[in-house]
């Protein structure tokens, strides 16, 4: 049920999209035990000037690999949370090359209620899910 939104600088392949896609789909299942097929991503690709996030002073430089993740989902705990930016940060680095100084989440929550996956109904509340 969380979708992802994920923001990246233009310029990568297809492969490496599909790469990226999968690790953070995978690291959702590890994490917080989705479904395989519960799968919602969307990535979108920005000009390096129309994407910018600063260290905040965490005294770290941001690289063109830069990748931010806004995962909208109901509340989880703060373990799952950790487990689940360890586990995305670990992942990216090794099938991609993506360093975790370049990887930004955001956790955005929201309730059953504000979720309809077609037909005009909120398929949480009515038990179809």
């Amino acid at each position: 049920m969380p979708l992802l939104k994920i923001h990246t600088i233009e310029g990568r392949t297809s492969e490496e999209i599909s790469t990226l896609l999968d690790v953070l789909h995978r690291a959702m299942v590890d994490s917080f035990g989705v479904p395989e097929d519960d799968r919602y991503q969307i990535l979108s690709q920005h000009p390096a000037d129309h994407l910018r996030a600063l260290d905040t002073g965490l005294g770290f430089t941001r690289t063109k690999k830069f990748v931010l993740v806004e995962i909208v989902s109901r509340p989880r705990p703060r373990a799952q949370k950790e487990l689940f930016y360890e586990k995305a940060c670990s992942g990216l680095l090794r099938a991609c090359g993506i360093g975790s100084t370049d990887v930004m989440f955001t956790f955005v929550t929201n309730s059953d209620e504000d979720w309809s996956f077609g037909l005009g109904q909120a398929q949480f509340l009515t038990g179809a899910l």
